[in-house]
């Protein structure tokens, strides 16, 4: 991916990436945009992408919605949690995250202790918005979008708050996230 980024954000990022010693690890709800959020500043942090969705998808040669509908969440939470290890111990540089990924006691202590979580995170209106462009996400297929999404976030909010770095996405440009990052990235180092 060939994107412009600001000469300034290009050159703050360039100077805080070799001090990145860890993933950047991306947690919160569905439709905060972690993996777009993750392709972008892992491009402009010249590190690679994963997305762990897909790499359990890619691993079973299935959905993530099916792998619910036949194991079940503690199944499928298990398996998500294998895949973020390897991931992490291979040193891939950004990782998008499961939305409830982070939620999982064992996997939210290995994201802390060999990561650098950031908690993206939005308002539930942007959420309602985000997830309706796409009918895979298994967790919003039984009820009222906009009230799952609001019981999740109030759920899930405290593991997600354990995140060192907390970044609200809402309706700004991605660049602008992208930046909000790199600047906390840098107090935080």
């Amino acid at each position: 991916m060939s994107e412009t980024f600001s000469p300034d954000l290009a050159r703050q990022a360039g100077s805080i990436a070799p001090r990145i010693n860890r993933p950047v690890v991306l947690v919160g709800l569905m439709g905060v945009g972690k993996s777009t959020i993750g392709r972008r500043l892992a491009n402009l942090l010249r590190r690679d992408f994963v997305d762990v969705d897909e790499e359990i998808e890619h691993a079973a040669a299935r959905t993530i919605s099916e792998i619910f509908e036949e194991h079940g969440e503690p199944y499928f939470r298990d398996g998500e949690r294998r895949v973020i290890k390897r991931l992490m111990d291979e040193d891939h540089g950004v990782i998008a995250t499961g939305g409830g990924a982070f939620v999982d006691p064992q996997t939210r202590a290995l994201i802390l202790e060999q990561g650098i979580a950031v908690w993206l995170d939005c308002e539930i209106e942007t959420l309602v918005k985000r997830t309706a462009r796409r009918d895979s996400r298994p967790l919003l297929r039984n009820g009222d979008p906009k009230q799952i999404l609001s019981d999740l976030k109030a759920k899930r909010a405290p593991a997600y708050a354990e995140a060192p770095l907390h970044i609200l996405t809402d309706d700004t440009p991605h660049e602008a996230t992208v930046a909000r990052i790199i600047e906390r990235l840098e107090a935080w180092l």
